[in-house]
């Protein structure tokens, strides 16, 4: 049940009432939609009523159409602002199936393109519009579509401006001011998952904290979860040839890093598997040759970074696999949501190893920018500047340099005008007439402007522990014998619930009516793997002649430092635990004991 929260608006809107039964004749005429899905009702209420909107609706449950069928009804288009050109190409070609007006303006048009497409703007031509956040922070783009008229800008994969979310893109932090541009017009911004930070983020990167928000819960009932405990590489490579050798569709295979990504694409391609891969450091063409042969059912298994997956529209994906975990659950479940997006039984397994953390807190700890960092660009703001142009004067990356510009127009150290950025604010935004950035403005002593930069630098580096929290929910999640969609709806917001009954702690606890750590049934392992498979399959994992008799995962100890803990894993000499009140570790047997 889709669940609403309303707050008043505080900015004139234009009401309209909303015409149901033009909607459903569309809906059915042009996408066959009989009925509409739950949420899907609520945000064209809020829509037609001229609100500004947050909808939250799992992968595949429908969240496009709900600006494609207002786009056929409101007096202007529908600007839909999306991540990436192979997403908007997709979605171009489906609304042209569905023969509403579309266009699209990216980077790949060359200057005769472009110009078609202005000139069909402003003749008032499209009823949909796709454009990057980059197009969006064009001046005089803004200006023409500003005088065109927009009727609702949607923002696509909304999480992508919120920083404290899973994919974030520095790009979407111009969304506010282009909204400005273009006549605050109401907004909609879409994603799959959101934790309530993240949602509270986007509404306020958006400038809209009235917005209703369209929540119809994480569930998805087709999708069997399971996590799988490796003690080595070696290990985690066995069960993967395992899992992948009894599936009868196609599927992902997630790594975090680029390198893992190139390893188990050599090593299943040798194996005999027909597998591709995708990543980010593949040139574009081949990237899009390797998506097109996996949507068209030419690879059984794609070997893939995070740089692959969003807004693919393949239904018939049977199982993702995550060879690694990622930073956090709204990542991990983003992405194990790809599967099953036809309704049918998928599967989502994450092969958990707990030296894997290294790699996380690698990409995390250098996430935000460090002081030089910050100062270096300052030192280059001293006359109006594009991003480009400030990338390549502070030897910085441009994603990079996106952040740290927001980070000091947040602090108001800097503006934004029509020839791009410059020093600013505080004292000098409040003379008149200083919005031009050619002009000369008040300047701030030197040593204040230090203060102020390294407080900034100290409040983001916050953010990493936050991160680092994020992480260890993630681990939380693999390590916990409860039920995983239970900890999936606690986590992003929703009542616990009932156990579902089909993921992996749930079956096994099941079998025997005990705790997960004595789910024996062999008749279930080849439909659902279960956390413990590696003692349930028929070729086993075969544990280190040296573990201790008697002692299993699940069975509570003690540390003579750390306290009472649980077993998570055996090897060798050693046992991974997590313990109540320091965490998981691994410890050497000698210096554990059970707990009675």
């Amino acid at each position: 049940m889709a669940t609403k929260k309303k707050v008043a608006r505080h900015h004139a809107i234009q009401v309209r009432a909303v015409p149901w039964s033009g909607l459903h004749a569309e809906a059915k005429e042009r996408f066959g939609i009989k009925h509409f899905r739950p949420g899907q009702r609520e945000v064209l209420e809020a829509v037609f009523a001229g609100r500004n909107a947050l909808a939250l609706m799992p992968t595949g449950s429908g969240k496009s159409l709900c600006y494609q069928l207002p786009a056929l009804f409101l007096p202007r288009p529908v600007v839909v602002v999306s991540p990436l050109i192979a997403l908007m190409r997709d979605q171009q070609e489906k609304a042209e199936d569905a023969h509403i007006a579309v266009e699209k303006l990216d980077s790949t048009l060359n200057t005769s393109e472009a110009t078609e497409v202005q000139e069909s703007i402003q003749a008032g031509i499209p009823q949909l519009l796709y454009v990057t956040p980059e197009r969006l922070e064009k001046p005089d783009f803004l200006e023409m579509l500003a005088a065109s008229g927009v009727s609702l800008m949607a923002v696509d994969e909304a999480h992508c401006i919120s920083q404290w979310g899973h994919d974030f893109r520095p790009a979407y932090l111009s969304l506010r001011d282009a909204r400005k541009a273009l006549g605050d017009p109401p907004v909609l911004a879409l994603t799959a998952t959101a934790s309530e930070a993240v949602v509270a983020d986007i509404l306020t990167q958006l400038d809209a904290q009235d917005a209703v928000v369209v929540n119809t819960g994480v569930e998805r009932e087709n999708l069997l979860l399971s996590v799988h405990h490796t003690v080595n590489t070696v290990a985690k490579q066995k069960r993967l040839t395992e899992m992948i050798a009894k599936e009868q569709g196609s599927g992902i295979i997630y790594t975090a890093s680029v390198r893992s990504a190139v390893e188990i694409y050599e090593w299943l391609k040798a194996s005999g598997v027909s597998v591709g891969r995708y990543h980010g450091r593949l040139k574009v063409k081949d990237r899009e040759k390797m998506q097109t042969k996996f949507m068209h059912g030419d690879y059984k298994v794609l070997i893939a970074t995070k740089a692959f997956g969003m807004g693919i529209d393949k239904p018939d994906i049977r199982f993702v696999y995550h060879y690694e975990f990622p930073d956090s659950l709204e990542t991990y479940y983003q992405e194990a949501g790809r599967a099953g997006r036809d309704g049918k039984p998928a599967r989502a397994v994450l092969l958990y190893r707990l030296e894997d953390k290294r790699i996380q807190r690698f990409f995390l700890l250098g996430r935000y920018p460090r002081l030089d960092e910050v100062r270096r660009l300052y030192a280059e703001l001293s006359t109006p500047a594009s991003v480009a142009e400030l990338a390549a004067r502070s030897s910085l990356s441009r994603r990079r340099t996106q952040v740290i510009l927001h980070m000091l127009r947040e602090a108001g150290l800097i503006i934004r005008g029509t020839r791009g950025y410059a020093r600013g604010g505080n004292r000098a935004t409040l003379d008149q007439g200083r919005e031009s950035l050619g002009e000369e403005s008040g300047a701030l002593p030197k040593q204040e402007i230090d203060a102020q930069l390294e407080q900034l630098v100290v409040a983001y580096e916050s953010r990493s522990q936050t991160d680092l929290g994020r992480l260890a929910e993630m681990m939380h999640y693999a390590e916990s014998p409860q039920c995983r969609k239970q900890l999936l709806r606690k986590y992003f917001g929703e009542d616990e619930g009932k156990p579902c009954g089909n993921c992996d702690n749930c079956i096994a606890l099941a079998t025997r009516g005990a705790s997960p750590k004595h789910a024996d049934r062999p008749d279930q392992v080849t439909r659902i793997e279960t956390i413990h498979g590696t003692i349930l399959t028929t070729a086993p994992e075969t544990l280190p002649s040296t573990t201790p008799v008697g002692l299993a995962k699940g069975d509570r100890i003690r540390h003579r430092r750390f306290g009472n803990g649980e077993v998570l894993d055996l090897d060798g000499q050693n046992i991974v635990a997590r313990f109540d009140k320091s965490g998981t570790r691994k410890v050497r047997f000698t210096f554990i004991q059970r707990s009675t």
